[in-house]
């Protein structure tokens, strides 16, 4: 008995000889930037070898806890990113404060990432031991731009979802699924802010369109997972 070919083209699909091939579908451009178990492709600001300030945890980035005023833990991306959209999940223990900093310029002349990179703020916004004002709550553009009222801040102990989007100066901020910032930077409401606040005294703040990524901890412990990126 002879026997004939069929073949069927279906969207994705293409059944031959009665076997399915699933086509590739277009890649989404997501990549990780924490494996989970291990810290590769991160390393503390300014520092080479082992990363002491930080571990692996049940599958989450934690910080150390800061014992003292001023003693600052950073763990900067080893690649740096201009256009981006960033998105983690993240939740603090009481009283913790944290900040994700993008554009970060690694070099002599700086000692810290704020330094030089806009900060896209993490915190307790209830449990801190000192007076939080608005553009430094939990979302905010640290020392820029505050939350609007569609911010919902899970309780400690509680994950929370954040993304973040830099695309040629239009910026916004999301958390928990909700888009709580948006500015330009560069425009002239981005530098008379930038002038006449904190950032006044540091000239190399958002100048930079490209840097490496950096976590901070400045209080508290705080904890990352689920750390992914898109270029744009």
């Amino acid at each position: 008995m002879k026997t004939s070919l069929k073949l069927a083209v279906i969207p994705a699909v293409i059944c031959l000889a009665g076997f399915t091939l699933i086509k590739p579908q277009a890649k989404s451009g997501w990549v990780s930037l924490f494996d989970g178990k291990t810290l590769k492709g991160w390393h503390e600001y300014g520092r080479t070898g082992p990363i002491t300030d930080w571990t692996v945890q049940d599958g989450a980035m934690v910080s150390k806890d800061p014992k003292k005023k001023d003693d600052h833990s950073y763990i900067t991306t080893d690649k740096k990113y201009a256009n981006f959209e960033l998105k983690w999940e993240w939740k603090v223990d009481k009283g913790s404060n944290s900040g994700v900093i993008y554009h970060v310029q690694e070099d002599a002349t700086h000692h810290a990432p704020y330094e030089t990179g806009p900060e896209y703020q993490i915190l307790d916004d209830k449990g801190f031991p000192e007076k939080v004002e608005p553009w430094q709550t939990a979302g905010a553009d640290y020392g820029m731009h505050v939350p609007n009222d569609q911010k919902k801040l899970m309780p400690v102990g509680q994950w929370n979802t954040s993304r973040l989007v830099f695309n040629h100066g239009h910026v916004e901020h999301w958390l928990n699924g909700k888009k709580i910032v948006e500015f330009t930077a560069w425009d002239a409401d981005w530098n008379k802010k930038r002038l006449a606040g904190k950032w006044k005294d540091y000239p190399d703040y958002g100048a930079a369109k490209t840097g490496v990524i950096a976590l901070q901890c400045e209080a508290g412990k705080v904890y990352y997972k689920n750390v992914e990126i898109k270029e744009l």
